[in-house]
């Protein structure tokens, strides 16, 4: 798993690239959020539209991501999401949780029709 940043106004974008598994890229999508969030930026988008699998331990992962942002007057918002992503969030029952946007410019144009 590979994370890159950057900033696009007061929006983080952290694009991942690999499996997001517990064994891979669940700390790394952590420690990347918190940072993110405890400099400032609480608003993520986070771009999966390189991630072709995902585990229930790294849906938790996001699950905890958000929290932290929404702590911090934030949001995560998923971009890019692939079946399996949404077949998980589903089946867990957390659609109503996510704001999931096809691309990442959709999720970025969220962020300014909610401000």
């Amino acid at each position: 798993m590979r994370i890159t940043e950057r900033k696009i106004d007061d929006i983080v974008v952290l694009s991942l690239v690999g499996r997001l598994t517990i064994n891979d890229g669940v700390d790394l999508l952590r420690e990347t959020v918190t940072s993110v969030v405890r400099q400032g930026n609480p608003k993520v988008v986070l771009n999966m539209s390189q991630v072709p699998y995902i585990d229930s331990p790294a849906l938790g992962e996001l699950v905890h991501c958000l929290m932290l942002a929404r702590g911090a007057k934030g949001a995560v918002k998923l971009a890019g999401v692939n079946g399996r992503v949404v077949n998980l969030l589903t089946i867990m029952k957390l659609t109503a949780e996510f704001d999931t946007h096809d691309t990442e410019q959709q999720a970025l144009a969220s962020y300014l029709a909610t401000a």
